[in-house]
């Protein structure tokens, strides 16, 4: 999608003059580059689930449910994506529609922020269950660190993407307008080259130079063992659910007690046994006997 929408961008540089089809090219060449980060965004839950599976006595959620979820999200950014890009490209719109095109592109955008501050929460909060038990093996640290840099570049360029977007908002149209009086974010090309397309290139180049498969199991029954070291193969975790459910309901709050079963991993042979003295706690694991 970003081939295409940069493609069409080149096409437009040198064919702006206004007609249908010029018109055209620019609505198809924005709405690609503006639908193209939330794909992104959506291997990166993904590689969470991944990385939820190998150690899941940590997982606030079923590792599953992190791609449905998150994936519903971006699924409704990238409608609210195309719709409000394909309303505010095209001005032979009547003013209303090109109205609400700039709201739901207002919507989208801040929503994209606030989903990706709601992985970030998801991811930090597993890394902290992580540490807090000592397991720091590289499997587990590689695919987080590639995982917080890809979000946070993400992150820059949906914040970049917002500011120039009300910038654009505050343009007033016709004729006698000061073009000199708008925000250099809206007047200079290089702000899209460095927080657009040279961010999303870098994203694409991190996850091919550290692909999560080079840590990560290819089954994603196979999980880390509670000693932090032993690989196990796993029944897998189940959801008998309804996809439905699922997605509204990820953590499980509303499941009868009666219907949960006891974790795969707590009859594995692994034990985490916590000791200390003097009120300080230190980590140790010891095999025990298979229930």
């Amino acid at each position: 999608m970003f081939t295409v929408g940069f493609a069409l961008r080149e096409y437009g540089a040198f064919h702006y003059l206004f007609s249908n089809e010029n018109l055209n090219v620019y609505i198809a060449s924005t709405s690609f580059i503006y639908m193209s980060p939330p794909l992104l965004e959506l291997a990166n839950y993904h590689v969470l689930g991944r990385i939820l599976y190998y150690v899941p006595y940590f997982s606030p959620l079923h590792p599953g449910r992190v791609l449905t979820t998150f994936g519903a999200l971006s699924a409704i950014v990238e409608v609210l994506n195309a719709i409000g890009v394909s309303y505010i490209a095209n001005q032979a719109l009547p003013e209303s529609l090109t109205k609400l095109g700039q709201i739901l592109m207002k919507l989208s955008l801040v929503t994209q922020i606030v989903i990706i501050a709601l992985f970030c929460l998801l991811g930090g909060t597993f890394h902290w269950r992580c540490a807090r038990a000592s397991i720091r093996i590289h499997r587990v640290s590689a695919p987080l660190l590639t995982l917080y840099i890809s979000t946070s570049i993400i992150l820059v360029r949906c914040i970049y993407r917002t500011i120039e977007h009300f910038n654009v908002l505050s343009v007033r149209h016709g004729p006698g307008v000061d073009l000199t009086t708008l925000s250099p974010i809206v007047r200079y090309e290089w702000f899209f080259y460095v927080f657009e397309a040279s961010l999303m290139l870098v994203n694409s180049f991190l996850w091919n130079w550290r692909h999560p498969r080079q840590y990560l199991p290819e089954n994603y029954n196979i999980y880390l063992a509670q000693d932090g070291v032993t690989e196990l193969e796993g029944p897998g975790w189940k959801d008998d659910r309804p996809l439905i459910m699922t997605m509204f309901d990820p953590f499980s709050w509303c499941e009868p007690k009666t219907q949960k079963q006891r974790p795969f991993w707590e009859t594995n042979g692994y034990t985490l046994v916590t000791a200390g003295s003097n009120g300080a706690k230190d980590r140790h694991y010891a095999e025990a006997e298979a229930v």
